[in-house]
């Protein structure tokens, strides 16, 4: 196992690709590159559609958890191939929400809840939703460009 780790040394880090220099038949001119580094799709801040792109999405169930930030929520999860639960049903409060999680604390217990988005299937509220951002810039969502 030693062997496999001194052969692949980057490979356990997300999102790297280590950059190799493409050979040329003798005699041509080598072109130089700049090293590739593994970028990461970040948030981005612009509202407005790219050319040629579709028109960026605001509405992820990300943002509005968020907005509904500090308000009790019913979680219903499945974890498939689970033999011991299947199904599971979470309920607490909403403390953050990322684009791939949602964390939630238990009131009655004080049990707080990392929960990874992929496993959603649907939340309820006992109240109203909050569904638009009360400011007009709509600052504190994420966004991202359409892929």
């Amino acid at each position: 196992m030693s062997d496999e780790r001194q052969q692949m040394p980057y490979y356990s880090y997300p999102y790297y690709y280590p950059y190799q220099m493409p050979t040329y038949p003798f005699g041509l001119p080598t072109p130089t590159f700049a090293p590739q580094t593994g970028a990461m799709q970040t948030p981005t801040t612009a509202s407005q559609p790219l050319p040629g792109m579709l028109p960026i999405e605001e509405s992820y169930i990300e943002n509005i958890l968020r907005l509904n930030k500090g308000k009790i929520a019913t979680v219903y999860m499945t974890f498939e191939n689970n033999r011991e639960w299947n199904a599971k049903i979470f309920r607490g409060v909403i403390e953050a929400a990322g684009r791939d999680h949602l964390i939630l604390s238990d009131p009655q217990t004080g049990m707080r809840y990392l929960l990874p988005m992929i496993y959603l299937d649907y939340v309820t509220f006992d109240e109203e939703i909050n569904y638009e951002y009360p400011f007009a810039s709509g600052s504190g969502l994420s966004t991202y460009a359409p892929r």
